[in-house]
């Protein structure tokens, strides 16, 4: 797995251009089945992938933390809001809940979150490759495939499945 993030980056890098204006045809004429194939290939990469081999998600971004996601996770930790607030966040330059540092503080040595049960919705989410019309979050997609190995086969697997449909 760590040789695999290592080259991420990279395989990102030199793949971005195609897929932006790969996302770029497919925000301006979505495929009518387009949420089912991508919860399609979202479910097939996920049976075989395991995130807590990798968790580079939490290693190397922070989640959005909403209102709701502050309240539960203060909740689950017995603080008030604002201490939780006060101690793991800070307001990002877009006036967001982020965390102060990475990588993410409720990360273990071992991969798990200590969490995990009440982790920010951005978390439960991530990589967003089985999101409703997926083709209006191209942007964030460009950006999950250089940090996310199954969303960077994902991405690969669907421009092969949709390019001459587009």
């Amino acid at each position: 797995m760590e040789e695999i993030l290592k080259q991420l980056p990279q395989k990102a890098k030199e793949k971005h251009g195609e897929n932006a204006k790969f996302f770029t045809r497919l925000k301006k004429k979505p495929p009518k089945n387009l949420d089912y194939t991508m919860r399609e290939l979202h479910e097939s990469e996920f049976e075989h992938t395991d995130c807590l081999q990798c968790a580079n998600c939490c290693k190397t971004t922070g989640p959005l933390f909403t209102d709701a996601d502050v309240v539960r996770i203060s909740k689950y930790l017995r603080l008030k809001p604002q201490k939780f607030i006060d101690d793991y966040l800070r307001i990002d330059e877009e006036n967001d809940y982020v965390l102060r540092q990475l990588p993410c503080t409720f990360l273990g040595a071992d991969n798990y979150c200590s969490i995990y049960e009440v982790r920010p919705k951005a978390c439960r989410e991530f990589p967003h490759t089985d999101r409703k019309r997926f083709y209006q979050i191209s942007h964030l997609t460009l950006k999950n495939v250089a940090i996310c190995p199954a969303a960077f086969t994902i991405v690969e697997k669907m421009k092969k499945l949709m390019d001459n449909r587009l």
